[in-house]
């Protein structure tokens, strides 16, 4: 492995799960402007829409985590927060009722823990959401975010009578002594456990998340956790880079620059489970994820029709992204906008029946086509450009070139296999708005 390139190109750089970046949005629509945007692509009769509800709640700090999160044990917040969130869905209910005509694709639930809530309240905040909404009933897919720690076989019983049937679990390491730095010791045969239950249930795909990058993480402890990974066989792998961000999560100041495996040193920890897993009959997708052949995400890659947007990669791809819950972030072809991130903050607005805008973005037409730019290269690894834009981007990859990460047939740029680390660096070169105006604070993890 090439120490100059990694020590060369690993520089601060977005993950792009969206474009413009949260950082660069600047036309900040006011909410009537966002429920505006929103109905115009509701009336359209090929529009489906995807939802996403955020559950904030954990009970213990995960301290890689860099999630918006309320740390608590306090269970009495559950019947609260969901009828805060069934608020937010009557006002919606109201005010974009087009959106009820169109297919709901999918709903996940991410956090923060979504399983802190308890049965009972899955069902309750569940229940009004199915008599509304007008479900695609031919490939609906439901999700969940689960901490195997905090899942209990009741709640997943409850979600498969919704129509869920996946389920990603946290596991990040299954070395205890990683584990114990990052507060979150989980031995494996909770993990195991789990698993097994939910494919007994009949949940046909298994999501476990990792991370490379956390402190005192060695190829030893690495090939140890992938191999006992592989021993459970889940359908999908999310391995992500461990984004140091401790300007933003105070809490990753507890790691010591000796503990935390850096460049090169940090790559060897992906390219050593890459190997394992490729091994194993996996099928490496787009910059940190892994699924079986017979999986929808590797069916989507050879089809070419892989998504990414603020979930990650996704097999499905949806005009409208809504999102409730604080800090929940919606899109359509036109505009972002993001819930307030405060907890108070969001439950005061939606008391006083507003919806809970914090910001947003209205994308100009330049905006969207660079969204597709970076989309495609970012999920097939090459994107065809335009003539007027060929000379400013070989002009701005030419360091790139020379080091044989990216290459050029016409007008197709594509990455090369050396450059696959890369691609965060790759995609640099569509960010106009990033360009043009380098961030004044730390902003982004490094790229590598």
């Amino acid at each position: 492995m090439d120490q100059k390139l990694f020590e060369k190109y690993d520089i601060p750089a977005p993950r792009y799960t969206s474009y413009p970046t949260v950082p660069y949005w600047s036309e900040s629509p006011t909410t009537e402007q966002w429920v505006r945007e929103l109905r115009k692509e509701s009336v359209k009769e090929s529009a489906l829409w995807s939802l996403y509800i955020h559950i904030p709640y954990c009970e213990t700090l995960c301290t890689f985590c860099g999630c918006n999160t309320v740390i608590t044990r306090d269970h009495k917040r559950e019947s609260p927060y969901v009828e805060t969130v069934l608020n937010e869905w009557s006002l919606y209910q109201e005010q974009v009722p087009e959106l009820l005509q169109r297919p709901l694709r999918q709903i996940h639930l991410g956090g923060g823990t979504p399983t802190f809530l308890s049965a009972e309240q899955l069902k309750k905040l569940l229940d009004p959401i199915y008599s509304k909404a007008k479900l695609h009933f031919e490939d609906f897919e439901g999700s969940i975010e689960v901490d195997p720690r905090r899942t209990q076989k009741d709640q997943l019983l409850v979600l498969r009578e919704f129509g869920f049937d996946r389920v990603s679990m946290g596991v990040q390491d299954f070395d205890p002594e990683v584990q114990r730095l990052v507060n979150r010791v989980q031995p494996y045969n909770i993990t195991k456990e789990l698993t097994e239950e939910a494919r007994s249930m009949g949940y046909r795909s298994v999501n476990f998340d990792l991370i490379y990058g956390l402190p005192k993480q060695s190829l030893a402890t690495m090939e140890k956790t992938i191999a006992l990974t592989v021993e459970l066989k889940p359908e999908r792998i999310a391995l992500y880079s461990f984004a140091l961000v401790p300007w933003i999560k105070p809490a990753q100041r507890l790691f010591k620059d000796d503990e935390l495996p850096r460049g090169a040193e940090k790559r060897a920890l992906y390219e050593l489970a890459r190997a394992q897993l490729t091994a194993a009959g996996y099928v490496e997708i787009g910059m940190d994820h892994f699924a079986l052949p017979t999986d929808s995400l590797a069916q989507a890659a050879r089809e070419q029709s892989l998504h990414r947007n603020f979930m990650g990669y996704t097999d499905q791809r949806t005009s409208i992204l809504l999102g409730l819950g604080v800090s929940s972030i919606s899109e359509t072809p036109t505009c972002f906008h993001q819930n307030e991130k405060v907890l108070p903050s969001y439950e005061k607005l939606v008391r006083s029946k507003k919806l809970p805008t914090f910001r947003g973005h209205l994308l100009t037409d330049e905006d969207q086509l660079k969204r597709e730019q970076i989309l495609q290269l970012i999920t097939t690894l090459e994107v065809q450009l335009r003539a007027s834009e060929f000379d400013d981007a070989k002009a701005f990859l030419s360091e790139l070139e020379s080091d044989g990460l990216v290459e050029f047939e016409g007008k197709t740029l594509r990455l090369t296999e050396k450059g696959k680390p890369f691609l965060r660096n790759a995609c640099m070169a569509f960010d106009q708005r990033l360009r043009s105006k380098q961030p004044e604070a730390r902003t982004f993890s490094q790229s590598v």
